[in-house]
């Protein structure tokens, strides 16, 4: 430990002399989600006014707080900023024109950011958020592992800063650096995102979650995202028979502590990582950090290790559940975009669309409420005759398996073009119906004459 703290010493910074590191033109990695590097983005910040540091890229894969370079520098002139899964901090820096976002399926990420697949991504500069050091010169990374570790393989310069806030979580596989791979090390004492209790449910949630229930068998493995119906799944499961259930997911949610509270989750039949739930990243409120700090029930791991589709497929029953904006009578998934406007990223769901339906047994399911209303109260519908012009097909018609709204479920895989817009319409708000159907007729996707059950 004595060697390991003398070099600790020897790399500890402050946060205003670790961004001294940053040069014009550089590309320079910020932590992402809960290992944003408040303070060192802080300390970048002052540098805005600067005239030798021009043309600084600041690349995340989600943002949990307003960077400070995009305050000091309202016009951009100093800091673009790139996100490769625009959550709403980078939307609103999209809407003025200072964030750009990078299409990528999220199992991508790993290969993309650790090889790198394109020159121009390798990082002159790494900053991320870790727990304390430990006696062994470690650093622990595990609540955004995803693909922190291939982002460090490939940085010229790697920071950390470390804030005793941060939860360790047991690996796994990419879920620490050692000290010897540190350049600088800067401390922190920044707020990391915990997450508010959880809102209740509202009765089309509740029903939406009833609805998926039977679709879950017992020793499933579970793909839970977050929001009101999988925190509703959760609590349903809790008071089911449902028994022996695993978890390979992105994100490990607040629900799954009530699941394993209730002895729910033990891991016990899955093919890797047995007695384990394995996840890339957890999003949670403090209580749930406090289950993960230390807790050898789960493991931390890259994204390509839990979102890659055939070793998702490896599992046996796996039941996959995301939400989605829209979907149109061809059956084309939109998940992130309305029209034009960046609203989110691919993430994981076209991964764990195709992971789940190759598991044996295994279901894909998006489940989302059949309408939406605007700022004025007025409603529409999610199910549309045609994605909204210049939306994004996030999962194409030919992956998409189980469909589910508060007015029922229905399997997609094998149906006809007839079928699909006939099942779709029957999942939509009945004051939608008649006009969908007209809409399908014109489109000569239905005919009224379709009573083949396909």
């Amino acid at each position: 430990m004595s060697t390991f703290s003398e070099e600790y010493r020897q790399k500890l910074v402050s946060p205003e002399r670790a961004a001294l590191v940053v040069k014009r033109g550089d590309l320079v990695g910020y932590g992402e989600e809960a290992i944003f590097p408040a303070a060192f983005d802080k300390a970048l910040a002052k540098r805005a006014d600067d005239p030798n540091l021009k043309d600084v890229i600041i690349e995340v894969v989600f943002s949990v707080k307003f960077p400070e370079v995009a305050k000091a520098d309202p016009e951009g002139k100093v800091f673009t900023y790139f996100s490769f899964q625009f959550s709403p901090v980078d939307r609103m820096l999209g809407e003025k024109g200072r964030a750009c976002f990078v299409p990528m399926q999220y199992h991508d990420a790993y290969k993309l950011r650790g090889e790198p697949v394109q020159p121009f991504i390798k990082r002159n500069v790494l900053c991320i958020s870790t727990t304390p050091m430990d006696a062994h010169g470690n650093f622990n990374f595990g609540i955004a592992c995803s693909d922190t570790y291939a982002q460090i393989k490939n940085a010229d310069t790697v920071i950390v800063e470390v804030n005793p806030r941060l939860p360790w979580i047991l690996g796994g596989e990419g879920e620490y650096i050692n000290i010897r791979d540190v350049d600088y090390v800067i401390e922190s004492d920044e707020p990391i995102l915990v997450l508010p209790p959880a809102p209740p449910a509202t009765n089309v949630e509740k029903q939406i979650a009833k609805n998926i229930m039977p679709l879950i068998p017992n020793h499933a493995c579970l793909q839970l995202g977050i929001g009101g119906v999988p925190n509703t799944i959760g609590s349903l499961i809790v008071d089911s028979d449902l028994k022996d259930l695993g978890v390979n997911s992105e994100m490990f949610s607040d629900s799954m502590v009530d699941l394993y509270e209730a002895g729910k989750i033990t891991n016990k039949y899955k093919a890797r990582d047995k007695g384990r739930s394995t996840f890339t990243f957890c999003f949670g409120n403090q209580r749930t950090y406090d289950f993960l700090h230390l807790n050898p029930q789960v493991a931390a791991y890259h994204c390509e290790y839990t979102n890659t589709p055939k070793y998702i497929a490896m599992e046996d029953n796996v039941v996959s559940i995301n939400a989605i904006l829209e979907i149109d009578l061809l059956t084309q998934v939109n998940s992130e975009s309305m029209g034009l406007k960046q609203i989110s990223g691919t993430g994981g769901a076209l991964d764990f669309s195709l992971g789940a339906f190759e598991s044996k047994g295994g279901k894909a399911i998006i489940a989302f409420e059949s309408t939406y209303q605007d700022k004025e109260g007025k409603h529409y519908s999610r199910i549309k005759p045609l994605l909204t012009p210049g939306s994004i097909v996030t999962i194409p018609r030919t992956c998409v398996h189980y469909v589910v709204t508060e007015y029922g479920v229905v399997n997609m895989k094998g149906r006809s073009i007839w079928g699909r817009a006939e099942s779709l319409i029957g999942l939509a708000h009945p004051m939608f119906r008649e006009e969908l159907f007209k809409s399908a007729a014109e489109m000569g996707v239905w005919t009224r004459t379709n009573r083949i059950p396909y």
